[in-house]
């Protein structure tokens, strides 16, 4: 069994003099066939120029430079794609994960489990600019989706190729990968790992991507709740909006011939354009749910998953 070790960077060419000789040393340690994929998301530093020598020296190291900056997910999304192991480890460039916690994640997916994540409990970073936000969003998470992670932030986890292959990521989708893993009947656990503080270069990230990190989750729960059904969302909206601007309406008309109220007025107009929304909404509904059938339809892509056929032949 092959394991890939998937590495984007980012101007972190400080921390990979610290971190690849640790991490060759770990996996060799292992005795475990390996590779590591290192992806240049068109750094400014020395990175690509440290990536060219460590793949120079070792042949199980390869280096995949992006053409430009394509942000973590994509180079991440091409780690993927271009590696070649049954298991893949995704980790950051920082050195703020350990490479010596490897062998704890291995160990707990050999229990069987599909995903297994780190779970950093002592996390060595500002309070108010990435622990707040990593609480709020692990939190919202646990509620929505039920499942009971400390730590989805981390950027050490370990996957089975197959419970991922076929998952594409965009966004800011890589952080909530073990969610789209989950929603195709993958199990995960959690590993508690080492955190080390942030020795070089900038981090990469803050409350501006705990926005981006909500909007995927709007995305994630739709597409986990509704992607066969949208109609569901949109036309339940879409009948709620216009019953409550026919209530409204209603109201005015009776107001008007019942009290001698006005008929001109900013409730008429809230009616019509609720009334409006609503009927526009149902017909995003209906648009969706052909847009759904026909996406289905063209990738041959089953409307549900098969995790095992149990037979006595």
């Amino acid at each position: 069994m092959k394991t890939s070790i998937i590495i984007p960077v980012f101007n972190e060419g400080e921390n990979l003099r610290l971190l690849h000789p640790k991490l060759i040393e770990v996996m060799e340690a292992l005795g475990r066939d390996y590779e590591v994929i290192y992806i240049d998301d068109n750094s400014r530093d020395d990175s690509l120029k440290l990536l060219r020598q460590f793949s120079s020296a070792n042949g199980k190291v390869k280096v995949i430079h992006l053409a430009r900056n394509f942000g973590q997910t994509l180079a991440i999304q091409a780690g993927i794609d271009n590696s070649a192991g049954d298991q893949l480890i995704i980790m950051d460039a920082d050195f703020q994960n350990d490479p010596l916690d490897i062998p704890k994640l291995l160990l707990k997916m050999e229990e069987g489990y599909d995903v297994v994540s780190g779970w950093r409990k002592h996390r060595k970073d500002p309070l108010f600019s990435k622990k707040i936000p990593s609480f709020i969003g692990n939190s919202v998470i646990t509620f929505l989706f039920g499942v009971k992670i400390h730590d989805l932030g981390c950027a050490l986890k370990i996957y089975k190729r197959d419970v991922i292959a076929n998952i594409r990521l965009y966004g800011e989708m890589h952080r909530l990968l073990p969610l789209y893993a989950v929603m195709r009947g993958a199990s995960i656990a959690e590993v508690e790992v080492s955190h080390n503080p942030r020795s070089a270069g900038k981090t990469h990230y803050g409350w501006s991507r705990a926005f981006k990190v909500s909007l995927d989750l709007i995305t994630v729960r739709f597409f986990d709740k509704y992607s066969t059904k949208p109609i569901y969302v949109f036309g339940g909206v879409g009948i709620f909006m216009a019953i409550l601007g026919t209530l409204v309406g209603a109201g005015v008309i009776i107001r008007t011939i019942m009290f001698k109220g006005a008929w001109i007025s900013p409730l008429l107009f809230i009616s019509l354009m609720l009334f409006t929304m609503g009927v526009q909404m149902v017909f995003m509904g209906l648009l969706a749910e052909i847009i759904i059938r026909i996406y289905y339809k063209s990738q041959k892509e089953e409307t549900y998953l098969i995790k095992e056929i149990i037979s006595a032949k």
